[in-house]
C-alpha cells in the first residue's frame, strides 16, 4: 500500500521539476507572430551516409536552417563504433569516421564558417559523443 505522504513527496518533486523548465506553456504575453518566430533546432541522422555524401548534406542543411531562421543544428553521426575503417590502411582511424570529418569539413568550408558561431559534441540527452551541436549566427 502507498502512503498518501509518498504521493504528496512525489508530486511535490514533479511540479517543483516542472516549474524549472515549463517549455509547453504558452505565455499570452509574449507576441508569437510569424514574423517573430525563431525556430530552435533542426535535427538530422547522417547514419548510413558516406565521408563526400555526409558533408555535403551538412553543407545543404546548414545553409538551408540558415535560411529558415534556425538556431541550431543537430546532426546525429554516430560514434564510428560499426565503422570498419580500422581494416582500411589508407583510411584514417578518426577522420574516416563522420563524428571527426563533419565537424572539420564544416570548420574549412569559408561559406559556412560565415554563419557558425560554435561546434561541439552534443549534450547526453541529445546524442553525446555521437552527435554534433551546430549554433548559428543571427545574421
Amino acid at each position: 500500500m502507498i502512503k498518501k505522504k509518498d504521493l504528496e513527496q512525489d508530486n511535490t518533486k514533479a511540479w517543483e521539476d516542472y516549474i524549472k523548465n515549463p517549455s509547453d506553456i504558452y505565455d499570452k504575453d509574449k507576441n508569437y507572430s510569424k514574423e517573430n518566430f525563431i525556430k530552435r533546432r533542426f535535427k538530422y541522422d547522417l547514419h548510413g551516409y558516406t565521408l563526400d555524401e555526409a558533408n555535403s548534406k551538412a553543407k545543404e542543411i546548414i545553409l538551408s536552417c540558415k535560411e529558415k531562421n534556425y538556431k541550431e543544428v543537430l546532426l546525429i553521426t554516430g560514434k564510428g563504433l560499426h565503422s570498419k575503417n580500422h581494416e582500411d590502411a589508407y583510411v584514417s582511424k578518426n577522420y574516416g569516421t563522420l563524428r571527426y570529418s563533419v565537424p572539420e569539413y564544416i570548420k574549412s568550408d569559408k561559406e559556412l564558417k560565415n554563419f557558425i558561431i560554435s561546434i561541439n559534441e552534443a549534450d547526453t540527452k541529445d546524442g553525446g559523443a555521437g552527435a554534433i551541436l551546430i549554433k548559428l549566427k543571427n545574421l
